[in-house]
């Protein structure tokens, strides 16, 4: 976290971490708590909570003794409160890539996912604009820059591998388009490290696979005769580019380390109160793991992950709290899930390794992808119309004055980002949260910058600007959800022709 004066830390404690000069009124006694344990979590002595760290360890006993005292079941693992996920872990320790001598510099430049590179790597490179099979003739055995643009009638980043594996291509490297502006590339990238559940068949892909910051492409075409800026122009706005050859090599060198990472969802449960409802539980998610320390930005290297997710962790702990053991109808799991920053694999280890009988999940309530940054009067909600999880929903959004809507930006995929995905796969009704906005407003600048400024860097801390009205609101929605759900006259359910369930084969 960006550092500040000592005694400037401990006010902001005190006044709920309100930023000197915020002319926002006195937090109630809820938020003020609710952001108390907030700042607990993503501290810096929590280190940015990664995956199977020290921090993430000691977040986790944090939350099975909150969660004790606030007088939850444990259902972890032997009757503990944790459910261990053995992981395999995979990180580039080590990058020297150069083009024609020219050194790209790893993470800032270029990056690299460990199960996409060999341990060297000398080729020749073209250039092949958009990527589709008009353009990819000749590409044997080279390395094949592509524009990754995000846009209708483009090839897809699957049918780019797809291409450029049918005609022998030895690897794509992509440039991350800037013009993709409802969540545009970040860079630098924290580290390169993959993650997958332990025993997991590791399929390899057939091409290397890089991806290029769109300001190291004049570094990469020197001699070309050809205008970086005029391409990332061009490829942004989705129209006509070149083909070309490149006249220098990449050549390139990657060490890695690979070691075994346990580190455990959290696991509780609130009995219901009603037994004829006892198998209808209702699960309530958040991720706890974020980056931990990554590479530094403006001189600072921890990612704290305030709002990515300790906030809604904390929520979760908040709710327990406020019901001191005191039952809805249905029962309630509190599942804090890891990994789901590295391929949302606490969730998934989870739904593969139910405490309970899958048919007792009647639905799964994710806390996630939520900032409240600026007023809270539009709500984005996932598979608003699948299941009636989508109605309840707007109920208790049109009691507090908040309108909602279906995903407006489906081309980012939020859908499957984060962990109620999993649930859904497996068949369980689930629903997630996104603060939206209006097109133009002041509102919209400000959820554009976060996703440029904020969003998986070490500025997502406690020190960033909350509204916290919004804040508040959200949480008045998410505990009368919860009680509609939990009480509701009948279980949460999958409406007749949904796009989601069953899976389409």
């Amino acid at each position: 976290m960006r550092t500040l004066p000592w005694f400037l830390v401990l006010l902001l404690i005190i006044t709920g971490c309100k930023k000197s000069g915020e002319s926002s009124s006195a937090l109630d006694e809820d938020t003020r708590a609710w952001w108390q344990t907030t700042t607990e979590l993503s501290s810096d002595a929590m280190e940015g909570r990664d995956t199977g760290s020290p921090g993430y360890a000691r977040a986790a006993a944090l939350v099975a003794e909150r969660f004790k005292a606030a007088g939850l079941e444990p259902l972890g693992d032997n009757g503990t409160w944790f459910q261990d996920v053995p992981m395999e872990e995979t990180a580039i320790t080590q990058a020297t890539i150069t083009v024609g001598g020219r050194p790209l510099q790893f993470l800032h430049d270029v990056y690299a996912s460990p199960n996409n590179i060999a341990a060297s790597v000398d080729a020749p490179i073209t250039y092949c604009g958009y990527c589709d099979s008009t353009s990819t003739r000749g590409v044997k055995n080279k390395l094949v820059i592509c524009h990754g643009a995000n846009r209708e009638g483009l090839p897809t980043n699957a049918d780019r591998l797809r291409i450029l594996t049918e005609a022998g291509a030895l690897g794509v490297i992509v440039i991350a388009d800037p013009g993709f502006t409802v969540e545009p590339p970040r860079w630098p990238f924290a580290y390169s490290r993959r993650f997958t559940l332990a025993g997991a068949a590791d399929v390899k892909p057939t091409l290397l696979n890089f991806r290029l910051n769109a300001d190291a492409l004049a570094n990469v075409i020197v001699g070309s005769g050809q205008n970086a800026k005029e391409l990332i122009a061009l490829g942004s706005a989705g129209k006509p580019l070149p083909t070309f050859d490149v006249p220098d090599r990449l050549q390139a060198s990657f060490s890695t380390k690979h070691q075994m990472v346990n580190s455990p969802n959290i696991l509780g449960r609130l009995p219901g109160t009603d037994p004829s409802l006892a198998n209808q539980a209702i699960v309530l998610t958040a991720h706890l793991d974020g980056y931990g320390y990554g590479e530094p930005v403006q001189g600072d290297s921890l990612y704290n992950g305030t709002l990515d997710d300790a906030a809604y962790v904390a929520l979760l702990i908040q709710l327990a709290e406020r019901r001191k053991g005191k039952g809805f109808s249905r029962p309630l799991i509190f599942a804090i899930v890891t990994g789901e920053e590295k391929g949302l694999l606490g969730s998934r280890y989870l739904v593969q390794h139910l405490p309970v009988p899958k048919e007792t999940i009647a639905a799964n309530i994710n806390l996630d992808q939520l900032r409240p940054l600026f007023p809270l009067e539009l709500l984005t909600v996932h598979a608003l119309d699948e299941t009636t999880l989508g109605d309840d929903a707007t109920a208790v959004a049109s009691g507090l004055q908040i309108k909602v809507q279906n995903d407006p930006e489906p081309e980012r995929g939020l859908l499957m980002r984060t962990d109620h995905w999993n649930f859904m796969q497996a068949g369980i009704p689930a629903i997630n949260f996104v603060f939206g906005f209006q097109p133009g407003s002041e509102s919209e600048r400000i959820y554009r910058q976060w996703y440029r400024e904020g969003y998986h860097t070490p500025k997502d801390d406690l020190l960033q600007k909350i509204d916290w009205n919004a804040a508040a609101k959200f949480n008045e929605f998410f505990y009368g959800l919860v009680e509609k759900v939990a009480d509701g006259a009948a279980a949460p359910a999958w409406k007749p022709g949904s796009k989601l369930w069953p899976v389409k084969k």
